[in-house]
């Protein structure tokens, strides 16, 4: 629930400032000077940029959770016990033993999106956030191309 909460502040903290941006940039372009009319345009590309990486995020987000509680739903989530720390993250050691048996599935079934959403679960737990989130993309596409056919 906190990281919805945050994701709705990040939201309309950028929302408010794709506002007062647009309304910059539109007092910059009215100016008519060369460079008031740069300033301007970038006030209006900045924003653009930002929430089209909002939006993209957003919907990784949700269909991440869809698919998670899609997996849920089936048993499939791992149920290793690891320890956790008193904020409530995994103690690395202990992610890290289990990762081989994620990696070995994945590599066992490369088509399996289950096998990939399992194995972002635990590069997450080992801390690895980039490599996380490319295995549950691939989870993702995985998963719609099943849905799909």
């Amino acid at each position: 629930m906190s990281t919805r909460i945050g994701v709705a502040t990040m939201s309309v903290a950028l929302l408010l400032y794709l506002v007062i941006s647009l309304n910059w940039a539109v007092a910059l372009l009215r100016t008519g000077t060369a460079v008031a009319i740069v300033m301007g345009v970038a006030l209006l590309i900045l924003p653009l940029v930002a929430g089209w990486a909002l939006g993209r995020e957003l919907w990784f987000g949700f269909r991440a959770e869809r698919i998670g509680r899609r997996l849920e739903a089936e048993g499939g989530l791992p149920d290793d016990e690891v320890a956790v720390r008193e904020s409530g993250r995994v103690v690395r050691e202990d992610a890290d033993a289990v990762f081989p048996r994620y990696r070995d599935d994945v590599q066992a079934h490369p088509d399996d999106w289950r096998a990939w959403y399992r194995l972002g679960l635990a590069y997450d737990a080992s801390g690895d956030r980039r490599r996380a989130r490319d295995a549950v993309r691939t989870a993702i596409r995985l998963e719609h191309a099943a849905s799909a056919s």
